[in-house]
C-alpha cells in the first residue's frame, strides 16, 4: 500500500475523528490506538506522534469538541451594544449548536456516555464563562445591570444551569424556557 502523506493538522484531525467514532461504536475500554491505527491505514506510531497515550487522545477529542460547542454558545456575547435581556432571548441554547451527525456529538451523548457528558458540560462551562463575566462587568460599566460580584454572578449563571440542563426528564426546549425565563428574571432584580 502507498504510503500517504497528510498535512500535521488533517492527519491529526483525522485521528481524533477516527477514535471518537471508534469510542463510540465500541466503547473508550475497548478501543486500542492500535484499532484507531488500524481504522485510518496507517502505522501505530503515528497515532503516537501525535498523541502520546489513549487518554491524551481522549482529552484532546472532548477539549476540542468542547472549544467547538463553547464558541457555537458564545455567539453575541462579544457584542457590548446589545442589551442583556435581549442576548439571553436570542442567544444559541444546545439545541441550536449540537449536531448529531458529528462523532463528537455521538460519543458524548451514547447510552453509555454519562460520565463523559458531564465532563464535556463542565468543560464548556469553564471555557465559557470567561466571556460571559467580561459581558456582565461591561453591563456595570454602562449601567446596565447594578454594581455586583461580576465573577460570582457570572459563576452562577454558567455553572448554575447545569442541573436543569441535565435534567433528561424535561424536554429540551422546556429546559431552554425556563432558563431563559429564570436568567431574566435575575437580570430584572439587578438592574
Amino acid at each position: 500500500m502507498a504510503r500517504v502523506v497528510k498535512e500535521p493538522a488533517e492527519r491529526r484531525q483525522e485521528i481524533l475523528d477516527t477514535a471518537l467514532r471508534l469510542f463510540y461504536e465500541n466503547g473508550y475500554e475497548q478501543t486500542s490506538i492500535a484499532d484507531i491505527a488500524h481504522a485510518l491505514h496507517i502505522a501505530q506510531g503515528l497515532c503516537y506522534r501525535y498523541f502520546p497515550s489513549k487518554e491524551a487522545l481522549f482529552d484532546a477529542a472532548i477539549d476540542q469538541y468542547a472549544e467547538r460547542q463553547a464558541a457555537r454558545l458564545q455567539q453575541g456575547l462579544h457584542a457590548p451594544a446589545t442589551p442583556l435581556r435581549q442576548l439571553i432571548a436570542e442567544m444559541p441554547t444546545f439545541l441550536d449548536t449540537e449536531t448529531p451527525d458529528d462523532p463528537a456529538y455521538q460519543f458524548c451523548h451514547g447510552p453509555e456516555s454519562g460520565k463523559v457528558h458531564d465532563r464535556l458540560s463542565l468543560l464548556i462551562c469553564h471555557k465559557v464563562l470567561p466571556v460571559v463575566e467580561t459581558r456582565l462587568r461591561q453591563a456595570v460599566a454602562d449601567g446596565e445591570l447594578r454594581p455586583c460580584d461580576t465573577e460570582a454572578l457570572a459563576s452562577f449563571c454558567v455553572y448554575g444551569q447545569l442541573g436543569l440542563l441535565l435534567d433528561t426528564q424535561l424536554p429540551a426546549a422546556e429546559r431552554v424556557q425556563r432558563l431563559r425565563a429564570f436568567l431574566q428574571q435575575q437580570l430584572q432584580q439587578l438592574a
